[in-house]
């Protein structure tokens, strides 16, 4: 006689939470070519074993520094013996994920920041930012992927003029709403203005309050500003102080917000 035994408390959740739910990815896959710092030179692919060649299996060999597409920046990437990647719990990989949405003064004044009244506002939608959550910055800027020259968006002078996070901002999150880490979609943390100037103290900031953040993220137009999960993987490398991550988030059905442009993968 077979026992009926009810379904494991964990796989029941499952089923309940993917049922309806909507998986959005929201990395880059990354290549050779791609935009990237300067100092770290290109992807370099090759094939040692290849099926079109005859082969038993395909095998490639990636030559890439860690800060490398969507990629994870632990503390170790600016703060001499602070917790690499091996050292961030999976706990932390899990996290409620909050939007905050200024893409629309983005495309009319690149060099725009968060104040704390889009924090506010926010707020006032949907109540406090979460403890423990993952702040995602969405400026539209991932539309101009793959096209390097639109993502650095250089002046004469040479000049960068990207959007980025403000201090008061990131001060709030970290500081009062107690949030674990932040993304964005464009390369770094710190506005083009900034970052033209070598001043990378945001990016300083975040990580010597020993957080993490994610870069080049994209198709937050896609995904809710309240409400949803953010899931972020990457390996493991013993000491690791950066590489190229798997991030998407889960949520309802929902439409792009009025005016977002329609996100892709590059």
């Amino acid at each position: 006689m077979t026992s009926i035994v009810p379904e494991p408390r964990l796989w029941s959740a499952y089923r309940a939470l993917t049922g309806k739910a909507v998986f959005t990815d929201l990395t880059h896959a990354f290549r050779p070519g791609q935009p990237h710092f300067p100092g770290f030179g290109d992807e370099r692919r090759e094939t040692p074993f290849d099926l079109d060649r005859g082969d038993g299996f395909t095998v490639h060999r990636y030559t890439l520094v860690g800060q490398w597409g969507t990629h994870v920046d632990p503390p170790a990437h600016f703060v001499a013996g602070a917790r690499t990647l091996d050292r961030i719990p999976v706990e932390e990989m899990v996290l409620p994920l909050v939007v905050l949405d200024i893409a629309a003064r983005v495309g009319t004044d690149p060099d725009a920041t968060p104040t704390l009244d889009d924090v506010a506002s926010w707020e006032r939608r949907n109540g406090p930012v979460p403890s423990g959550s993952f702040v995602a910055l969405r400026t539209g800027w991932s539309r101009r992927w793959p096209d390097p020259v639109a993502m650095a968006n250089r002046d004469e002078a040479g000049v960068g003029h990207t959007p980025g996070w403000s201090a008061e901002v990131l001060r709030y999150l970290f500081e009062e709403a107690g949030v674990t880490a932040v993304g964005h979609e464009q390369s770094d943390t710190d506005p083009g203005l900034a970052v033209s100037a070598g001043d990378h103290s945001l990016e300083a900031y975040v990580l010597r309050r020993d957080r993490w953040q994610l870069e080049l993220l994209t198709n937050l137009d896609r995904v809710p500003e309240a409400g949803a999960l953010i899931v972020a993987t990457w390996p493991k490398p013993q000491g690791g102080s950066g590489f190229p991550a798997r991030v998407f988030a889960v949520h309802e059905p929902t439409r792009p917000r009025a005016g977002a442009p329609v996100g892709r993968d590059g």
